[in-house]
Parts: C-alpha cells; structure tokens; sequence
C-alpha cells in the first residue's frame, strides 16, 4: 500500500495512473487529474473502454463531503424500442453492432465534471491523451489477443475497424505499437472548439460540438450503413444527431447504506450499485467469524447474499417511471427476511422479493435460464459479449483519485470498445453496446424504451465515515464489479485487512445470476473462485451444491482503490497485481 501527503493516484493501466498523478503534481485537483487519465484509458485500453462509451462515477469534493454521483450512461435512442429489435427479428439485443448503442454518454461527463469542479483547460487535459493516439502506445497482451480474435470480423464485415486495427493486414502483437491518429485528429478539433469567455463556456462549447457539431453527425452517417450484429445478420443503427444533441449528462445524489459503522455510497438503481448495498445488509446480521470469504461459513454467505441481491437486481432495477426505492430494498424488515433464506445448500434459484407492495417480475428469458451459459477459465462470465460467436469478452476499466485537498473520486468507464462495432469513419472510435444490457420483453424495468437507460453494470464506490469519504474503490468485471467489491469491503471493514492485503487475497463470485450481457446465460448455483482459495472452503462449497470452477490462482478481479487517513493527514493507493498493468502512484 503507497502513503503520501501530495495525492494518490491508482489505474487499470499504468499510463492512466501515472498521467493523473503528474496533473497532481502541477496543481490540479483529483478531477482534472481524473479527466485526464480517463482520455488516456481511451487509447491505452480500447478494447476495454472508448469515447462512444459511457460512464458512473461518484465523488466527493473537500469542501463538501456529500457523495454525488456523475451519471454518464447515456439512454436508448429515440428510434430503440422493443417494438422495433423485435419487428428487426431479434429476441433480444444484440451484444455488437449499432443497434446495441445508447446515446454515448462518457465524454460529455468527463466535461462536465471537468467544468464544474475542474480547473484545467481542455487543452492541457487532453494533451497527454492526444500525444499517445499519435505517437503510439505498446499493446497489451489483452488489447493485441482481442484485436486477433476479431480480426475476421473485420475483414469480412467492419472494413473501417480492419484499416485502423489492423495496420498492414494483421493484427498487432503484444508489444507493438499502437496508434490512433483518427482519434488524435478529433481531440484537436474539440481543443480548437474551446472557445468562449471563460473556462466554463469553453468546456460547454466543446460538449455542444461533441452533442452536436462534427462528432454528432459523423456517428449517426457511419450507423445508417447495414453491418453484422452478433446475431448473425445485418442491420443499421437507429442513433441521430436529436438524439446525442438531446443529452447532457448529470450529477445526482448518491443511494446510501450501512455497513459495520460505515456508509457506502452507490449510483441510484439505473445501475447494479444498490445490490451491493443489499448484500452488506444482509450480512450485516452475521458475526464477524462467519465472514471470511476465504472461509467456511463465509465464502458461502457471501454467494447466496449476492445471489439473493441480483434476484432483486433482475426484477427491480432500472430507469422506469416507478423506479426502485431503495429505501424499500434495504428496509430492516426485509432485510430480515431475505436473511432468512440463506440455508446451509446452495440454492440455484432466481428468489427476488416483494417490494413496494408489489409482486416481482422476471424477463422470461431470465427464468428460463437463458441457455445455461458455462463459466469460462478465465473467470469473465458476466462481461459484456461483443463478437459473432461469442469468442472474446469485453470488460471494463476504473480509476481512482485522491489529491492532497481531500477531492475525491471514483470512475469506471466503459463500453465503446473497438469490437463494440464498426469504428466511425474520421473519427477513430466505435459506438458502445450497453442497450444489450435491456429485455425485449414488455413491462419490466430494464424493458428497451426510447429515452431510458439501461440498467448499467459500472458501480464505483465511495465508503465515508462521519467526518467524510475515506475510499474510492472499484473494478472492472460486469456482474462481478460489486462482487469482488464486496470482498474488499469485507476484509478491510471486517477483517482487518489493509487496501492491498485486501486486493491481493483470492476472490470468487457467483455466475448462479442472468447475465446483464448478451446471450444473458446463468449457471444455476454456479461460483467461480480462484485456486488460492483453500482446498478444504472449495471441497466446502463443492458439498453444499455450488458448482464450482476454478479459474486459475490470480484471475479474478481488477479493482483499485485510494484512500484519505485523516488521523495520520495521509492519502494511500493501492492497485490489483492481477494482469500485471494495473498501477498505484502517489508520494
């Protein structure tokens, strides 16, 4: 764990870490830092995130320690309804290709964020993010297999991905070096948009451009041209220049819930953020001796109070006009009873519970189990499927910020990966595909609905103490971002553990839940857990009815955190050896 009294700063990606911690070191504050590093994860990880992507992040300023959350998902285009996939003869959204796109919704809320409570230019934000696209960057091992695994894709159907991806006709090796002067060209022109009276109007007039200058128009031309979806056949997009001119992203407050005298602050329940908050309540009532996750009781509690909280995630959560209360969700009395239910055997079911005064409602395809998906080796069940068959997986990226005044913030962006669709001509960026994260089924919450978002996995976290936020945490991981959270939170709340003891200990989690990604599968009583785990708790789980796979020793998990210790007037990071690119940076 990294110490220091200047500012921390802690990545899925060393050069996003390390360029958010020299915008510290000239006197910025967290958030222009943040805004800088999350332009980097664009061109350092883009098959894990991209500007056409979106965002949640949640963050508290040192003059007012409230947590807020920055809600960049963008909603369903006007022109996306569950009327018209269905009336296009798909059952349910496609995991690639435009018709998967909501509005995008991450570059607006990094600008926003950036004038609010930012103090930079966009030009010297940008200008780290504009040196790599063109100058280059090495491929990681991850970025160079994903590129290789849809390489056929992209010659055969995306032939804009195939001229910026594969650059002589093959796919770059790990190690090569990257570059995207596409996307170099269009941050220039957004630094050249920033022009007005004063640092907010020129952040604003970069937003209108973005919304609905160049940017706009080029996105919606590029999705009218028909291309293949992962389910095999053409379609065009239904994305419009109404439609991104007609968005702005937000900041809204954050849900709240209790936790071993803490307060973990969450996005509202248009994300997964609140299931983390029903899980804690859950095992709230257990001794601290039954919650060990590497443990026996505690792996299995852990694995039954997710499942119990996703059974809730599945029939309750999403943007509709009777949105969950969240006060409902964590009411002591339901709490109880969903307590309750956690029995000695793994249970396989989907049990949500009544809310509200009203009766729970599942997609029929979640009941039906959605084909029974088999967790893969690797542990990424859950991620988001972006290829034709299914082959790679996408994911997710985080980072985190401390700085020296006590700002704080925790961002995970996402989607708009370079195998989400076809990239935009002139641009150097594809569109996301988080609507596949939405049912074609009428009448749920999640339902596919023009102007509503789907309900997001990114759930950053904030745990506060009564003076304020002490820890900005979170991960990459789809279903699993709060699942390995939770374990985190556990062990250093619970356990005694520091932050990196904290990462670095094994992790599992339960693919016994829908996915939120396309083909939406489930493994009833299915845990994946990693081969640290001791013999005898995996033996344990085995006997008790979870199907267990094992994934390999460090495999699970990418999550990082920063931290405020005010009795020492400390700032600390720490960062997951998983992968080996993660990255903490402070002094």
């Amino acid at each position: 764990m990294l110490e220091g009294t200047v500012g921390m700063a802690a990545a899925t990606h060393w050069a996003a870490a390390a360029t958010a911690m020299g915008v510290l070191e000239r006197g910025g504050t967290a958030f222009d830092a943040a805004v800088a590093g999350a332009f980097v994860l664009h061109v350092t990880e883009p098959h894990l995130n991209g500007p056409g992507g979106d965002l949640a992040a949640i963050f508290a300023t040192a003059d007012d320690p409230t947590p807020r959350v920055l809600d960049g998902q963008g909603p369903a285009p006007a022109g996306a309804s569950a009327a018209a996939y269905l009336a296009e003869g798909l059952d349910r959204v496609p995991g690639s290709g435009a018709l998967a796109a909501a509005i995008p919704g991450a570059v607006d809320a990094w600008f926003l964020l950036l004038r609010d409570h930012g103090t930079w230019e966009v030009g010297d934000v940008l200008a780290p993010a504009i040196g790599y696209a063109r100058d280059g960057v090495p491929a990681v091992p991850r970025l160079a297999s994903t590129i290789g695994t849809v390489a056929g894709l992209f010659r055969e159907h995306w032939p804009t991905s195939a001229a910026l991806w594969l650059p002589g006709g093959r796919a770059p090796r790990a190690g090569d070096v990257v570059r995207n002067p596409e996307w170099a060209d269009t941050l220039d022109r957004l630094v050249a948009a920033a022009q007005g009276p004063d640092r907010e109007a020129r952040v604003d007039a970069v937003r209108t451009v973005w919304g609905e200058g160049f940017v706009a128009q080029a996105a919606a031309a590029a999705c009218r041209t028909p291309h293949r979806h992962s389910s095999g056949t053409d379609h065009a997009g239904v994305l419009t220049v109404a439609d991104t001119a007609g968005y702005r992203a937000r900041v809204c407050d954050a849900v709240v819930g209790g936790f071993r005298g803490r307060r973990i602050a969450k996005t509202p329940a248009w994300g997964q953020g609140p299931a983390l908050l029903a899980a804690l309540a859950v095992l709230d009532g257990f001794d601290d001796a039954d919650l060990d996750p590497a443990g026996d009781p505690g792996a299995h509690l852990v694995l039954e109070a997710v499942k119990l909280a996703h059974a809730d995630r599945e029939a309750w959560f999403g943007e509709s006009a009777d949105l969950l209360d969240v006060a409902d969700l964590l009411a002591p009395g339901y709490v109880a009873e969903r307590r309750a239910l956690i029995g000695d055997v793994a249970s396989p079911d989907l049990r949500p519970g009544r809310l509200g005064g009203r009766d729970p409602v599942l997609a029929g395809l979640a009941v039906a189990g959605a084909g029974d998906a088999a967790a893969t080796a690797d542990g990424t069940i859950g991620e988001p499927t972006v290829t034709l068959a299914g082959e790679t997986k996408g994911d997710t990226c985080h980072l985190d910020v401390v700085d020296r005044a006590g700002n704080i913030v925790s961002a995970t962006p996402s989607g708009g990966w370079l195998q989400s669709s076809p990239t935009i001509p002139g641009l150097g960026f594809a569109l996301g595909t988080r609507l596949q994260m939405t049912w074609l089924q009428e009448g749920l919450p999640s339902t596919l609905t023009p102007g509503r978002k789907p309900r997001t996995t990114l759930t950053p976290t904030l745990v506060l103490d009564d003076d304020g936020p002490v820890t900005a945490l979170g991960t990459p991981g789809g279903d699993q971002q709060d699942q390995w959270q939770l374990l985190y939170l556990l062990r250093t709340l619970v356990g005694g553990y520091d932050p990196q003891q904290a990462i670095d200990a094994p992790a599992l989690h339960t693919t016994s839940s829908p996915s939120s990604f396309w083909p939406r599968g489930r493994v009833p009583a299915g845990a994946v857990v990693e081969d640290r785990l001791p013999a005898a708790v995996v033996d344990g789980l085995e006997r008790r009815g979870h199907r267990v796979t094992r994934s390999g020793p460090w495999s699970l998990g990418r999550l990082s955190a920063v931290g405020i210790d005010r009795a020492r007037g400390l700032r600390w990071a720490a960062a997951n050896p998983r992968g080996m690119q993660g990255y903490a940076v402070g002094r």
